[in-house]
């Protein structure tokens, strides 16, 4: 009675319903039962989960915003070695994995340590050039692979739909618009132009005749452009015929064709000839 005057429950008073440790089919489970087992490594916790040994360094570094080009590998290390040694407690087959580049930053950190040597030939370089290379490698590669997994993807973001569309046997023709009959009507006509018969006449042409006219037009001037020449023949054949007639003229030096200069106008004279 005095117990319960000072307000303090008996010991075989059952806890409250809200003091549950657990719900089980939706009734609460105030004690754990005494004939549950639990297996030694059923239950495991990651507080952090890494893909490999590169992973964990970038993440101690990125972490503390320590500049990857100048790590200090003290720190980087001291903490590295805590995680591992953690690993080696829960598995030492994951553990041999980051054992390895733990004597690698061990070994950096032992060079850093030495004194400056420098060579005959050329500077000793920075302990650490190597193990920067791998970690900017690895997050260049890690960063694409992020960019690659946040694209939509086929059955884990979005599912094509599949329809089910019942044909009839019946053939349905498409409708014929004014449009197309037009198109299919001046394709007619240019493939009828592609066809076409072509008769050449013929025409008595005579190179004497022209270069008498040649001759006629130089005598009235001192210089005539070339040009010029050609004016009032009309037609392929005529221009033809007169130009093989001064040629012709060329040919018995009957006349001059000169040019003043490179690309300057061609004039055409009468030949000289003494008194």
């Amino acid at each position: 009675m005095a117990e319960a005057a000072a307000g303090v429950p008996p010991a075989d008073a059952a806890p409250p319903a809200d003091a549950a440790i657990a719900r089980l089919y939706g009734e609460p489970l105030l004690r754990m039962p005494s004939d549950l087992y639990i297996p030694p490594d059923a239950l495991e916790i990651f507080l952090d989960a890494f893909e490999g040994p590169l992973d964990l360094l970038l993440y101690l570094i990125r972490k503390q915003n320590f500049n990857i080009l100048d790590i200090p590998m003290a720190q980087v290390t001291l903490q590295y070695l805590k995680y591992v040694d953690q690993i080696r407690l829960h598995n030492l087959e994951l553990a041999a994995e980051y054992l390895l580049m733990a004597a690698m930053l061990i070994e950096i950190k032992s060079r850093m340590l030495l004194p400056q040597r420098k060579s005959d030939d050329e500077e000793a370089g920075d302990p650490r050039a190597e193990l920067v290379r791998r970690l900017l490698d690895y997050e260049q590669i890690k960063l694409a692979a992020h960019d690659l997994n946040a694209l939509p993807q086929e059955g884990r973001d979005f599912v094509r739909p599949q329809l089910f569309i019942e044909q009839s046997n019946t053939p349905t023709w498409p409708e014929v618009v004014p449009a197309d009959l037009q198109q299919a009507w001046l394709d007619v006509l240019k493939r009828a132009t592609l066809v076409q018969h072509h008769r050449i006449s013929r025409e008595e042409l005579s190179v004497r005749e022209h270069m008498t006219a040649i001759l006629r037009h130089l005598q009235s001037s001192r210089f005539v452009e070339f040009g010029e020449l050609f004016e009032g023949q009309h037609g392929v054949p005529i221009v033809v015929v007169h130009f093989v007639a001064m040629l012709e003229l060329a040919k018995e030096t009957l006349i001059e064709i000169t040019q003043a200069e490179p690309f300057a106008p061609i004039y055409v004279r009468l030949a000289y000839s003494p008194a």
